[in-house]
């Protein structure tokens, strides 16, 4: 049975979290008096009692909370659960926002064992509903329904604050209408080839998300990249999207034709290059919303009779 062995809270960001008797877990917030709270999309971490066992088994001196995680779980595969699923302790309720992280700077851990579970192990997630949690109480998982998605804004003035990025959440907005959606992740990143990598590599590997839309940086100005970048990650490649995209735009203007995007499958994800322009990406995106559901379906197993999977998502 799946447990809460543990919860813990800190001050601080960057310090080890101290075990309390319960922690108070607030709707789009994160655990009250926590340092961590309102962190983005990071609202919360876990990491299972599990993983910390293996370094007690190299000879470590550790507990919980001493790897920065709030809640330390007993009972469940945390890493086997994909970004979308949800978690649901008595009335509070999480969904999977995160797997694993980047640790830019190497903890006191690391440095004692030459290894840290938490960039591996540990996950992260969104308050969806509030409530109070405490050791002892029950998990229950909740098998993700729909669509994980991660949007890629290219945008070298809105990566800098210079420009507020509109055709992320014009883009989420449309997905979250006429699709069903586990989980939608917005970043914003510079025109530059090492992010996108970055971004594309992780997004479609540790975080394995289903569909990943980035808009932006697809024309031939010296600093559009998304299609060089995209097509070296790309296993699978799906013409037919781009020019069913291409083609659709032409008929408003003959600069579609400079457009490079590209889309295809890079490992499970359906990645697919839109323009920067919110009514540029939403047009092209609606040309070819009606076959994702069924691309993503088959790419990823599903074995029933094409004319049969008709559904978005």
């Amino acid at each position: 049975m799946a447990k809460v062995s543990s919860v813990s809270i800190s001050e601080k960001k960057g310090t080890k979290k101290k075990n309390v008797d319960f922690v108070k877990v607030v709707k789009d917030f994160g655990i009250k008096g926590d340092a961590h709270a309102g962190n983005g999309h990071r609202q919360v971490s876990f990491l299972a009692k599990e993983s910390i066992a293996k370094m007690k088994d190299m000879g470590l001196n550790v507990s919980s909370g001493d790897f920065a995680e709030n809640i330390t779980t007993e009972g469940v595969d945390l890493c086997k659960l994909p970004i979308g699923t949800r978690i649901k302790v008595g009335d509070a309720v999480f969904v999977i926002s995160q797997k694993g992280k980047i640790c830019h700077h190497r903890c006191a851990i690391f440095f004692q064992a030459g290894d840290c579970i938490m960039p591996k192990e540990g996950i992260f997630g969104e308050v969806v509903s509030s409530g109070i949690i405490q050791p002892g109480d029950t998990m229950e998982v909740i098998e993700k329904e729909g669509l994980s998605v991660a949007i890629i804004t290219l945008s070298d003035k809105g990566s800098k604050g210079e420009r507020t990025d509109e055709t992320g959440p014009a883009l989420r907005e449309y997905l979250e209408e006429n699709f069903t959606t586990s989980f939608v992740r917005n970043v914003i990143i510079p025109d530059d080839e090492e992010k996108l990598s970055e971004h594309l590599n992780d997004f479609s590997g540790m975080q394995g998300y289903d569909l990943i839309l980035t808009n932006g940086s697809t024309g031939v100005s010296p600093r559009d990249i998304a299609p060089d970048v995209t097509i070296k990650f790309i296993d699978k490649e799906l013409p037919g999207f781009g020019e069913a995209m291409r083609m659709n735009s032409f008929q408003k203007t003959p600069h579609a034709l400079i457009s490079r995007a590209v889309s295809g499958f890079v490992k499970n994800s359906l990645v697919i290059n839109l323009p920067g322009s919110p009514k540029g990406a939403l047009e092209n995106f609606q040309v070819i919303a009606p076959a994702i559901g069924h691309a993503v379906a088959k790419k990823q197993g599903d074995s029933s009779d094409c004319a049969q999977n008709v559904s978005q998502g």
